[in-house]
């Protein structure tokens, strides 16, 4: 897949190579499986069109620039993981625009002329909420209404799961109450964060239950704090796991909030410091709690061990 970072006004000349495309068009965060009918509808066009398939894609999220943010934006799929998904479903393009404020003043006319027609797009596809130009003015039916017959459009309707319309909004709020379930059910997959395994306190040697403490790529939102059966992936082999998002109030001052990630991963004893991993979310196990002393606390991680175990076998 062909990955193309775009900026206005200087953006798009000389890298599309002329090539005709089925384009679908949104922020894409999560890649969830809302996200993926619109993407799948796209790739039906291009085959039906016989043209190639390309996503776009915004970078960073429109929130900091429209809305001023000054904290830190956690993506639920940072571009790089974006780019993995993508590829795999066969993407054959991905245009990531770089989102600033004069982009954000462009009229729905003039993003249609920078970003559609001089892309060569031949038929664009969009959730029905999806918005875009100044203030967000243009809708999908403006997208139709402008073409001049250009490219055909396809609008995809809202997505549901239980009822309730599937969104990046909904994940995060079941990833920030450590639902990882419906978190999973929503995505279509399990939720993946990425890491490098750095030096930690080593406790966990002395209490018979070494851990890779893992320290997340910037930008990448983390699930509630807690113990979850997990699988590890170590030089492309899955383990099977069991991490604990916290605080070790066991072993640490209340007082000082130092978040860890730490991954117990079952039957595994290789050194693997500096090592790039990716762990997959499956089951929220218990609350992080203060122990007694190691004994009860041991007693407790051998009980995670054995529920992770058994969960993976079901």
């Amino acid at each position: 897949m062909n990955v193309y970072h775009l900026s206005y006004p200087n953006h798009l000349y000389n890298v599309t190579n002329n090539e005709a495309y089925s384009l679908a068009i949104g922020f894409f965060d999560g890649v969830h499986t809302g996200h993926r009918a619109v993407i799948q509808e796209a790739l039906n066009k291009g085959k039906e069109k016989s043209i190639k398939t390309a996503v776009m894609t915004f970078d960073p999220h429109p929130s900091l620039v429209l809305g001023g943010r000054k904290e830190q934006v956690f993506y639920i799929t940072p571009l790089e993981q974006k780019i993995e998904i993508l590829e795999q479903m066969n993407v054959d393009a991905l245009f990531v625009v770089r989102f600033t404020s004069d982009f954000a003043k462009l009229s729905p006319a003039q993003f249609i002329d920078s970003f559609i027609k001089h892309a060569n797009v031949k038929h664009v596809t969009a959730g029905f909420d999806f918005t875009f130009g100044s203030f967000g003015k243009g809708t999908m039916q403006d997208m139709e209404e402008l073409s001049n017959g250009e490219y055909s459009v396809s609008i995809v309707g809202k997505q549901e799961l239980a009822g309730d319309k599937i969104s990046s909004t909904r994940i995060r709020e079941a990833l920030k109450e450590g639902k990882v379930e419906v978190a999973k059910e929503l995505l279509g997959r399990p939720f993946m964060l990425s890491g490098v395994v750095v030096h930690g306190d080593k406790r966990g040697r002395t209490i018979d239950f070494p851990t890779a403490n893992i320290q997340p790529k910037e930008g990448q939102f983390t699930p509630a704090i807690g113990v979850y059966a997990v699988k590890i992936q170590v030089q492309e082999i899955w383990y099977e796991g069991v991490c604990n998002v916290g605080y070790k109030p066991t072993f640490n001052n209340p007082e000082e909030k130092k978040l860890s990630i730490e991954v117990h991963i079952i039957n595994f004893d290789q050194s693997i410091y500096g090592e790039e991993v990716s762990v997959h979310w499956y089951k929220r196990i218990r609350a992080e709690q203060k122990f007694n002393g190691i004994d009860e606390l041991k007693k407790q991680i051998g009980k995670d061990k054995n529920y992770a175990m058994e969960y993976f076998k079901m």
